[in-house]
Order: structure tokens, then C-alpha cells, then sequence
């Protein structure tokens, strides 16, 4: 048997990696820079074509820097990586066309808003002040707002829970398809429709007068869908595994449901709860209809008419004077914030009841 060695060449004299297959790449920079570039561009052909609208311009900007993007990314990285960079540059052009108007109405309306915000104006009403004076404030409608949506919550909240297990737990058959048809359907009605429908049976036809009570089933009618859907997926998201353990151990399905169901999926339900009451919050047209609105400090809810910030905004903004105006800037940055501190509790609930994963 030989001992043959097949030669190997050193290490030193192997061939080099070819270049070609090196895939060229554009450096982090070149995107702002291209960003940067359009916007320039894009304002220069709107001033020479006369364009008034800066919207145009930025519009410009946006085609300039997603066609700049594609053919930058073509000459230089390939075919296959400018696609990637163009869908990545039309996902950010839409983000932004998203955000800025969200943030113009932001800054129009702290900037217009912040006028006559102080503590006199959270802690007085209009009382028997004309609304083309200036003075008043809008503790009456934060007073109404509280209650109306409170009661709302009260009636939807228990009502959508129930559904949302009945139709996860023990739904089958006809009913449950009935009821998650309905449940959708309540999902897409108008405001104004809820509002009509309990100002034909609670005054109409009972004879009741407006009231908050009235204002707060129209909310909680627009409520509920929100509740029961949120419910139901976050009571899909708990593992038959957790069911299938307490039933083996004896344990009764509604006691399993109380014990195991559902403070598992207490964050998630409790953050559906708050994203409805937020969704509520600034409903105008039921309030409107059932009521009415009153420029004094009504504490019943369940009897006389009462104000709320969404109808005190459109009450002042329709009578169009420059203290009216004022008013109604201030009470909507109040009704934002309202509305912010709501979302922000739900997302704080959320990670607070999410699951912790050890390491």
C-alpha cells in the first residue's frame, strides 16, 4: 500500500475570493440623504410651478425619494435588494402620511387650546354667563362626561363579558351563531342609530325626559360589540391545556371559567374594556339627541338635562364667536387628554397582567 500525499498549494497562494461575489451595499446614510435630497427637490419644483399647497410639495418629495430609492438601490445593490428597499420606503412614506396628520391636529389643538386652560376654567361651569362672553369653563361637562360613560361601562361591561364567554365556552348550534351575527352587526351601527333607537322607547314611547342615563344606554349599546370582541379573542388566547387540567381534576367548567379562564386573560380583557370606554368617550350624536345639554352643574344623571365635553365642544364651536371658539379648542385638548390618559391606563394594564416568561 503507498503512502501517496496529494498536494495541497499553501494557504498564500489559493485563489482569492472573486469579487463579483461580494454583493455591494449602500451605506446607512444614503437613505436620509436621499430623504433629504427629494424634500429639497420636491420644495424647488413646487415654488417654480407655483404650487401654493406645501401638502403638493411634500407629496413631490415623497414620489421623488421612493423613485430615487428604486434606482439608487437597482444601480448599485441589484434588482432583488431595490424591490426590498422599495417596499421598505413605501411602508415609511405611509407611516408618515399617517403621522403628521395626526400631529398637525395635535399641535392646532394645544396651540389653540392652551388659551384659556388654567384651573378656573376646569372648576367652573358656564352658569348664566352668554356664551359670545369670555370666562366660563367646563366642569359641568367633565362632571356629565364621567357619569354618562361611568353608567355606559356599568351596563356594557358585565353584558359583553357574559357574551363573549357564553359564545367561547358554551356557544354551539343556531343561538351562538345568531348572537355573534347580531354582535357584528352591532359592530358597524352609526352613533346616531343607537341614539334614535333609545330616543323612540326611553322618551318617546316611555315617556322618560332627557337625562344622562339616557345618553349612557346609547353608549353602552356602542359599547358592547367593542367588550364582547375584544373578550372573546382574549378568552381564545388561554391554552385548552389550563381547561383540560382543572376539568380532570374534578373541577366544575364554571368554576374552571372563574378561577383559570379568566384571570388569565384579565389583562387582555380589561385593556378591550378601556379601549371601548375611549372609543365612547367622544361620541357627540346620542348625547346630543338624549341630553341636551345644560350650561349649569347637574350631579343626577337620571334626571334633567346634563352636558358632556364632546356636545359642549359642538355647542360652542356652532356659536361662533371668538370666546365660543376658545372654549371649545380648550374643552377638545381636554377630551384628548381624557381620552390619551385612557389608553395609556390600558396599555399600563396590559403589561402589567401579561404573562411573565422566566429565564
Amino acid at each position: 500500500m503507498s503512502n501517496a500525499v496529494i498536494d495541497q498549494p499553501p494557504v498564500a497562494d489559493r485563489a482569492p475570493r472573486p469579487a463579483s461575489l461580494k454583493q455591494a451595499r449602500l451605506p446607512r446614510w444614503s437613505t436620509p440623504a436621499l430623504a433629504v435630497a427629494a424634500l429639497a427637490v420636491g420644495c424647488g419644483i413646487g415654488v417654480v410651478a407655483g404650487l401654493d399647497s406645501r401638502i403638493q410639495w411634500g407629496l413631490i418629495a415623497a414620489v421623488l425619494f421612493i423613485a430615487g430609492t428604486y434606482a439608487l438601490a437597482a444601480v448599485v445593490e441589484g434588482s432583488r435588494q431595490a424591490k426590498d428597499r422599495l417596499a421598505t420606503s413605501l411602508v415609511w412614506v405611509a407611516f408618515l402620511l399617517a403621522v403628521i396628520p395626526l400631529a398637525s391636529l395635535l399641535w392646532e389643538t394645544v396651540a389653540r387650546g392652551i388659551k384659556v386652560l388654567d384651573g378656573f376654567f376646569l372648576t367652573h361651569s358656564m352658569g348664566t354667563l352668554p356664551d359670545k362672553m369670555p370666562g366660563g369653563g367646563i366642569y359641568h361637562a367633565i362632571i356629565g362626561t364621567l357619569e354618562q360613560v361611568g353608567l355606559a361601562t356599568l351596563i356594557a361591561a358585565p353584558i359583553g363579558l357574559l357574551t363573549a364567554v357564553y359564545l367561547v365556552e358554551y356557544g354551539r348550534g343556531r343561538l351562538a351563531k345568531a348572537v355573534t351575527f347580531f354582535v357584528d352587526v352591532m359592530t358597524g351601527i352609526p352613533s346616531i342609530v343607537a341614539g334614535l333607537f333609545v330616543l323612540s322607547v326611553w322618551i318617546l314611547i316611555l315617556g322618560f325626559g332627557p337625562s344622562g342615563f339616557a345618553g349612557a344606554m346609547a353608549l353602552a349599546i356602542l359599547m358592547m360589540p367593542v367588550v364582547v370582541r375584544s373578550t372573546e379573542e382574549m378568552l381564545k388566547l388561554v391554552p385548552n391545556e389550563l381547561r383540560e387540567a382543572s376539568l380532570a381534576l374534578g373541577v366544575p367548567k364554571w368554576r374552571t371559567i372563574l378561577k383559570v379562564v379568566l384571570p388569565t386573560s384579565i389583562g387582555g380583557i380589561a385593556t378591550g374594556v378601556m379601549l371601548a370606554i375611549a372609543r365612547i368617550t367622544g361620541e357627540t350624536a346620542p348625547v346630543l339627541l338624549l341630553v341636551w345639554g345644560a350650561k349649569t352643574i347637574n350631579n343626577n344623571p337620571f334626571e334633567g338635562a346634563q352636558q358632556s365635553l364632546p356636545l359642549y365642544v359642538y355647542q360652542q364651536w356652532q356659536d361662533g364667536s371668538d370666546a365660543a371658539y376658545d372654549r371649545a379648542w380648550a374643552a377638545a385638548l381636554v377630551l384628548i387628554a381624557i381620552v390619551m390618559i385612557l389608553n395609556l391606563v390600558a396599555r399600563g394594564i396590559a403589561r402589567w397582567k401579561a404573562p411573565k416568561t422566566g429565564r
